[in-house]
């Protein structure tokens, strides 16, 4: 079988399996706690992805109570050092670029022949898209063997939180090549932050098979029902929530994507990275622009 034609097969299965009745049961057997499930589990994985566990805090597969403990497991705080030069904005997880580089106007680019809008991303609201026209942004596709805790690329103000509810697409490169909108129709979870260098947008997408994303102050994101929900963090309602650069923020319970997007004339990307290259948390992506920091 041609690959042309083992594309088109994976894109059309997408269509049409449940995908997510198909997630759901997924999650339910990687919190299983049976021992002998979530061993097979998470040696088989680690096997067959060749997941480095001398990285990890806890290097022993058999120590973790489910296989989504080992998924999103803690590294050891030497692993992933944080670049701490001035003004810089560091990745946000391990994994690779898919994309990045400048909106134009409303349009941020998925791939060749698929572009999407600003807007439709970030769930819909004008107001909340408008700070980042003709701004930049970057995408970060994490592998299943990637870490998969979700960092800060610099200092923020936590403002607002969407969720929207959508399709569970895989996010690799064979689907967003070939599924218009990929970003805008998946479920995710939009984060918008203050920083010192303008507004900044964390989207973190759901795909096939996760079980789940996660913040570190609201926990798991699963409205009871799915529809578009909106969490205003305002001072004078609650205690703001600061985070730094390096601190965790999220995590993804198996991999998916996260896209980060800043406002006009606040960025400017290393010129070191482009499509495919690996980046790992921690490690700098870009630098704020004179006269924004």
């Amino acid at each position: 079988m041609n690959s042309y034609l083992k594309d088109r097969l994976f894109i059309l299965a997408q269509h049409i399996i449940p995908q997510h009745a198909l997630s759901r049961a997924a999650g339910m057997l990687a919190e299983s706690e049976n021992p002998s499930i979530k061993q097979y589990l998470i040696n088989t994985f680690a096997k067959n992805f060749d997941v480095n566990m001398t990285e990890a805090l806890e290097p022993d597969l058999s120590q973790y109570k489910n296989f989504n403990a080992f998924f999103t497991r803690a590294l050891k705080p030497s692993a992933r050092p944080i670049d701490t030069t001035p003004n810089t904005f560091v990745s946000p997880a391990d994994g690779a670029i898919s994309q990045l580089g400048p909106i134009l106007g409303q349009q941020i680019f998925q791939a060749k022949g698929h572009d999407y809008y600003v807007q439709d991303l970030l769930g819909g609201e004008e107001s909340v898209s408008t700070p980042f026209i003709n701004g930049s942004f970057a995408t970060v596709y994490l592998s299943p063997k990637d870490y998969h805790r979700i960092h800060m690329p610099v200092d923020g103000t936590l403002k607002q939180m969407i969720y929207v509810p959508g399709d569970l697409f895989s996010v690799n490169t064979t689907t967003s090549e070939n599924v218009s909108n990929l970003f805008a129709r998946n479920e995710r979870v939009v984060c918008i932050f203050d920083t010192d260098h303008g507004p900044m947008a964390m989207v973190l997408v759901g795909a096939m098979i996760v079980a789940g994303i996660e913040t570190v102050w609201a926990g798991e994101v699963a409205p009871a029902k799915r529809k578009r929900a909106v969490t205003q963090y305002d001072p004078s309602i609650m205690n703001e929530l600061h985070l730094k650069k390096g601190e965790e923020m999220g995590r993804f319970k198996l991999g998916s994507t996260v896209i980060l997007l800043f406002g006009d004339n606040q960025v400017v990307w290393n010129e070191s990275l482009e499509e495919g290259t690996p980046v790992r948390m921690g490690d700098s992506m870009g630098t704020a622009i004179a006269g924004n920091n």
